[in-house]
């Protein structure tokens, strides 16, 4: 075999590779049919449309300029590529207080009306798929979680249910301001010196929107639902 055909044969092989997996999903993807629910097996007729909570675009732009998706995917994959339902929280919850246990797989119509996906890189830190019910339910139950997410960006360490994390520390995103009068309201509670307070930065709000909108865990219909039967010890 000459290098020339070596080097065609390659690019070919390239070529299709490329095209199977980055140019046809990406446009399937961008234009998803609708499914229409089964009344006998959803329990009710029309198209399905998943539901939002919270801004689910607010702060995307923040998070991909800080690199989150680097660290953190935003995927619950199917089993066959790596089982993740034994997390009890990464995937849904197993015991949620109104809708029981509403672990899955992810979908693609989980990322519509998003203008970019953030499937993420590498998994140095947990999934974020469902991080706004995950901090409710796990972190920050009976306080506020967006508070628990301001001094989380504001210095990981400082948590002590995370003091191992090796998530850096995103200072830059608040304020050291100087107290005049009345503190603010949503200053964090760590020292910023003598009559001084940390205060988030616009970027920082719109992040935690983000963050908490994060609950991809509404029950798919039964076409779109290939999630396999829930794991019985998933703690």
């Amino acid at each position: 075999m000459s290098l020339r055909t070596f080097i065609l044969g390659l690019s070919a092989s390239f070529g299709v590779a490329w095209l199977a997996i980055i140019v046809m999903p990406y446009f399937m993807m961008r234009n998803l049919a609708p499914i229409t629910l089964s009344p006998s097996k959803d329990g009710s007729a029309g198209v399905f449309f998943p539901k939002r909570t919270g801004r689910i675009a607010d702060g995307a732009s923040v998070y991909a300029a800080n690199g989150c998706y680097l660290c953190h995917s935003q995927v619950i994959r199917p089993t066959y590529a790596g089982h993740d339902l034994y997390r009890p929280d990464w995937g849904g919850l197993k015991d949620d207080a109104e809708r029981g246990d509403t672990r899955r797989e992810t979908n693609a119509y989980d990322f519509g009306g998003e203008s970019f996906a953030q499937l993420g890189v590498m998994r140095i830190g947990p999934d974020l798929s469902n991080l706004g019910r995950r901090v409710d339910a796990l972190h920050a139950a009976g306080k506020d979680p967006a508070a628990w997410l301001y001094a989380h960006l504001f210095n990981p360490r400082d948590n002590p249910q995370l003091w191992q994390s090796t998530c850096p520390p995103h200072r830059f995103l608040f304020d050291r301001r100087e107290i005049k009068g009345r503190p603010f309201d949503g200053a964090l509670k760590v020292d910023a010196g003598a009559n001084h307070e940390w205060v988030p930065k616009a970027d920082a709000k719109a992040l935690v929107s983000y963050l908490l909108s994060l609950k991809k865990d509404h029950k798919p219909p039964a076409a779109l639902d290939f999630s396999p039967p829930k794991p019985k010890d998933a703690d």
